[in-house]
């Protein structure tokens, strides 16, 4: 099965800058990613990288920040005042804050510090940088890969095309035994 809008996956996955650093692993968190395709929660770019995997695939593939967090919005800097803050509160630039607003809290970090006021970032942390996803297919609508090894020759039909189409080769219903296994072995 190949991975169409709507459907529910689950994907391992690790984030890096175009320098090669990490930002993110789902694998060291111990925990994948489930999401179903197509929905607003997730990144376009992301959303539409998985779109026509199958169980078991692993891919790579690079966003411009446009395609991921977008660019740095310079309306999304605030300045707030100091006393807005706890009295003992150290003010360092980059320190994460949360801050309330009407929606909920949100989370910004200190972008700069003045005598009586700071200048809050309320962008997305990843905003403005182009970002690469080594992503690996996990299950899709609950349906784990089948692995290539636990094939052979003496199956029946139906159980080799099922492995084929889980493999995301080109087979149908009509494909003979042979072409079946020709696919397999290629």
């Amino acid at each position: 099965m190949k991975v169409e809008n709507g459907h529910n996956v689950k994907v391992h996955y690790r984030g890096t800058f175009t320098n090669g650093e990490e930002f993110d692993s789902s694998r060291k968190r111990g925990t994948t990613l489930d999401f179903e395709v197509g929905s607003p929660n997730l990144i376009r770019g992301f959303n539409e990288a998985v779109v026509g995997m199958v169980a078991g695939e692993t891919k790579t593939f690079n966003l411009t920040s446009d395609e991921a967090y977008g660019q740095v919005n310079p309306e999304a800097f605030q300045n707030v005042p100091k006393i807005q803050f706890p009295d003992d509160f150290v003010f360092d630039i980059g320190t994460a804050v949360m801050a309330q607003r009407p929606e909920g809290p949100i989370r910004a970090k200190i972008h700069e510090v003045r005598s009586s006021d700071v200048v809050l970032d309320f962008n997305h942390p990843l905003a403005g940088k182009d970002l690469t996803f080594e992503i690996e297919m996990i299950s899709i609508d609950g349906q784990e890969p089948v692995q290539m090894a636990n094939w052979n020759t003496k199956m029946k039909k139906a159980e080799l095309f099922e492995i084929a189409k889980s493999q995301g080769l080109s087979v149908s219903t009509r494909s003979t035994k042979a072409q079946i296994i020709q696919a397999l072995q290629a």
